[in-house]
């Protein structure tokens, strides 16, 4: 097993929308639970820091690899694409120095199914951090991935598909960021 040390800088805000089932008050407004409880959309530890979630850095990779498509070489049409999905781990969440009860928040009008073109509307609160960086650490299972191979793709994740709510691999522009530096370790 290798691993891929990356020291990660955004370039772009970073948005949380984890889903929560924080229970409404008795007779408590659909505008008032959303004051109360939208920190709740955080994923945070248990000192009430904010993290990006370690999933949220595998699928990234593994995006990178479908949307790139790049062939292996001697391989024919294979791509890296099943290499990289199942093939890559991330065992720890990116910890933020941001507590959840001091994260700053965006309104916006959105659907309420969630779903784009919903004819009905309500306002919402996202977490929002403007910078961010820190450590992570892939865990390569996959003997086929080499240094190249991965790093290449984690660029490429950083800018094409991001990580978070209104990422680039969903049509926005949140949670991209660069590689600012990378150590493989065998």
């Amino acid at each position: 097993m290798k691993q891929a040390e990356a020291h990660l800088k955004s370039i772009s805000p970073y948005s949380c929308s984890k889903f929560h089932q924080t229970e409404k008050l008795p007779k408590e407004l659909h505008d008032d639970y959303e004051r109360r409880t939208w920190r709740e959309r955080c994923n945070y530890n248990k000192d009430g820091y904010v993290f990006i979630p370690p999933m949220a850095f595998k699928k990234c990779v593994a995006m990178a690899a479908t949307f790139l498509k790049e062939k292996i070489p001697g391989e024919g049409k294979a791509t890296w694409t099943k290499h990289l999905n199942s093939g890559v781990l991330v065992l720890e969440g990116l910890v933020l120095p941001v507590l959840k009860n001091e994260v700053e928040g965006e309104w916006f009008h959105v659907p309420s199914d969630g779903r784009t073109g919903g004819s009905t509307r309500v306002s919402k609160c996202f977490p929002v951090i403007r910078e961010w960086e820190g450590r992570v650490v892939f865990e390569i299972l996959d003997d086929k991935i080499t240094e190249d191979v991965f790093h290449r793709h984690l660029i490429e994740s950083g800018k094409f598909i991001g990580v978070g709510r209104f990422r680039p691999e969903r049509g926005g522009f949140y949670g991209r960021f660069i590689v600012q530096d990378f150590v493989w370790v065998e």
